[in-house]
């Protein structure tokens, strides 16, 4: 792996970004036509499958998603290639759902591509949905 790939930094910052809820910072790290696809395909974070792929719709997914989330981002492995790299994960996710606190685990590969400026322009995660949500469990009262 180039640890120098443009692509697996920003995968980095992006990880930053998560830890530190900048959210700033991480929709700032995007090019203007960048899209999210996480996970792949349609889900009811994405009913259509077709990806978040204006600013309103990366603000909205950072919102929906990352905000109310504390989000353990473990790399077991990458590989890299050009501007692209892909991301053996685990999501470790504590979530905040109307005062309950819930976990979930997420394994799988996150790839990022990025342009020649350094701004991303895909990320996209290939998990299975139906395979995140069995892993939910209820921790209790917040």
């Amino acid at each position: 792996m180039n640890e120098k790939n443009l692509a697996y930094q920003m995968s980095l910052v992006s990880r930053e970004c998560l830890k530190t809820k900048d959210k700033k910072r991480w929709l700032s790290m995007w090019a203007t036509d960048g899209i999210i696809e996480d996970p792949i395909g349609p889900t009811i974070l994405d009913p259509d499958g077709a990806g978040h792929s204006t600013p309103e719709a990366r603000e909205a997914f950072y919102d929906r998603n990352i905000a109310s989330a504390d989000i353990e981002y473990i790399i077991h492995d990458t590989y890299t290639s050009h501007l692209e790299c892909a991301n053996i994960v685990t999501l470790n996710v504590l979530l905040d759902i109307d005062g309950k606190k819930y976990s979930q685990q997420v394994n799988g590969v996150f790839t990022y591509s990025c342009n020649q400026e350094g701004k991303l322009t895909a990320l996209r995660g290939f998990w299975e949905f139906d395979e995140g949500a069995a892993t939910l469990k209820e921790l209790g009262v917040a």
